[in-house]
């Protein structure tokens, strides 16, 4: 089975989870480092990497259904950004932009039928946390496995809603849906899995 392979050196699995999760609960330090690339100071898109990479990693495969290809997709999304540069000084909440330009670049990839073998998504290393008990562990990985099942619209949003701690709101704005229709896809989600739950006990 092929390992799954960083973007960029220095990659999401090299930053330690509790340190992105930290950086991403503070909306002006995203705000100033956006700021900074807009007036010309490249260098820190090494910083923006580190405190970005392993939550847009975690999203891409939820879309794709690939995690080689949710490689590739990250790795876009930083190449839009320095294409961007001059625009991200205007951008509100940097946090949501860049996961708003993962989920379209995710499914244009998609949309391309770009295919490769690639490890099953539920292989992911980034998608669960890291459980304190062997039970914990059983549960976790059987959790992921069936989250696996759902439809790539339905994953996204259980994504983003409990991993980014987004509400139905700011899910829409992020993947350009109403609300309603984010909340929709979650309900639908959470039917399916308890379906799915039942149906393995």
């Amino acid at each position: 089975m092929e390992a799954v392979a960083p973007p960029f050196t220095g990659a999401a699995v090299g930053v330690p989870a509790a340190t992105q999760a930290g950086a991403w609960q503070d909306p002006s330090r995203w705000v100033g480092l956006f700021r900074e690339l807009a007036a010309g100071h490249p260098e820190r898109l090494g910083e923006l990497y580190d405190m970005a990479s392993r939550r847009l990693y975690s999203l891409a495969p939820w879309r794709t259904g690939s995690c080689d290809l949710a490689c590739d997709v990250v790795q876009e999304v930083f190449v839009r950004v320095a294409q961007s540069r001059e625009r991200l000084g205007e951008v509100k909440d940097p946090r949501w932009w860049l996961l708003s330009v993962t989920h379209r670049l995710a499914v244009d990839a998609v949309r391309r039928g770009v295919r490769r073998q690639a490890e099953p998504i539920e292989e992911h290393p980034d998608l669960a946390a890291e459980p304190v008990d062997y039970a914990r562990a059983v549960d976790a990985r059987r959790v992921w496995t069936l989250l696996a099942r759902l439809f790539a619209k339905q994953r996204e949003v259980v994504y983003l809603h409990h991993a980014c701690g987004m509400s139905h709101a700011e899910i829409g704005r992020c993947l350009g849906i109403p609300t309603f229709t984010a909340a929709s896809r979650y309900r639908l989600a959470l039917k399916a899995l308890r379906g799915m739950l039942g149906s393995t006990i």
